[in-house]
């Protein structure tokens, strides 16, 4: 841990002598020291312990018992539990000039209690402020789309950037979430306004492609029913009874004379000859 700024030497002379003096005293006292040298270690602590101002050791002790000297023992409880530090919303200028807050959630924990007590001061606030700042320099440089669209990659670009900067803090980023982003109401608005232009658009070009390929699909049937006039006739009986069956009405239509050549014998000619014998 030297290349973390940790400085773990020997004890000096005076060291090892108020080293034995404070062993000595605890002989003396026992068995009412044991019960103040004896400290518990949860199994989701560990414990850093300053002998004489240095770190006793280069690894934090516990789970379990562990033995404090008095007067030249003190120790630090370290939680490795991971921690979720909320953002609040920072009020954001992205690259194409537009305001915003955006607001996230960082989960990190702490992998090494020895570089989280020595070299800094408060791992959780100096985690805190960093977050912030590197929330608004990262957003900073996104558009407005860019930051509604990719949240996931914002997010792993800032992850990836925390994680860099408290590795020397013994702290390991988990995961990073962007939790809202909010715009101004009148921004919203014009959104608003676009989006539903651009639906109505895609309507009106939609009811233009199906009138299209209707249009089509009757001159293909009139064309099949100019070939055969009686799929002309059938098709208007159709049609007749269709209209019959949806309104029970009546109905006066003109009937052709050629249907009545079918039906009754009757021809066009036979009829013109009564007519001119009368």
């Amino acid at each position: 841990y030297k290349s973390r700024g940790i400085n773990n030497k020997r004890l000096g002379v005076c060291g090892w002598i108020l080293f034995s003096l404070s062993f000595l005293l605890m002989i003396i006292t026992f068995p009412i020291s044991i019960w103040m040298c004896l400290k518990v270690v949860k199994e989701y602590e560990r414990a850093v312990v300053f002998r004489l101002g240095r770190i006793q050791a280069d690894k934090a002790k516990g789970p379990g018992l562990i033995l404090i000297l008095p007067c030249i023992d003190v120790f630090v409880k370290v939680d490795l539990r991971t921690v979720t530090c909320n953002i609040p919303p920072q009020e954001i200028l992205t690259r194409d000039s537009v305001t915003t807050q955006v607001d996230g959630v960082v989960y990190y924990r702490i992998y090494s209690a020895v570089s989280a007590v020595a070299n800094v001061n408060d791992v959780h606030q100096a985690t805190f402020l960093l977050a912030q700042t590197t929330l608004r320099n990262v957003l900073g440089t996104q558009t407005l789309s860019q930051i509604l669209a990719g949240r996931e990659e914002i997010a792993h670009s800032i992850q990836t950037l925390l994680d860099d900067a408290t590795e020397l803090w013994g702290i390991r980023v988990a995961r990073v979430e962007i939790k809202d982003v909010r715009i101004p109401q009148q921004l919203q608005r014009s959104m608003a306004a676009e989006a539903e232009a651009t639906r109505e658009a895609r309507a009106k070009v939609l009811a233009a492609e199906g009138e299209m390929n209707a249009s089509k699909s009757l001159k293909s049937a009139s064309m099949v029913l100019a070939e055969s006039p009686v799929a002309l006739q059938l098709r208007y009986l159709q049609t007749l009874t269709t209209v019959a069956a949806e309104k029970n009405s009546t109905i006066v239509f003109p009937l052709p004379m050629n249907i009545l050549e079918g039906i009754g014998g009757i021809s066009y000619d036979n009829h013109k000859k009564l007519s001119n014998r009368a």
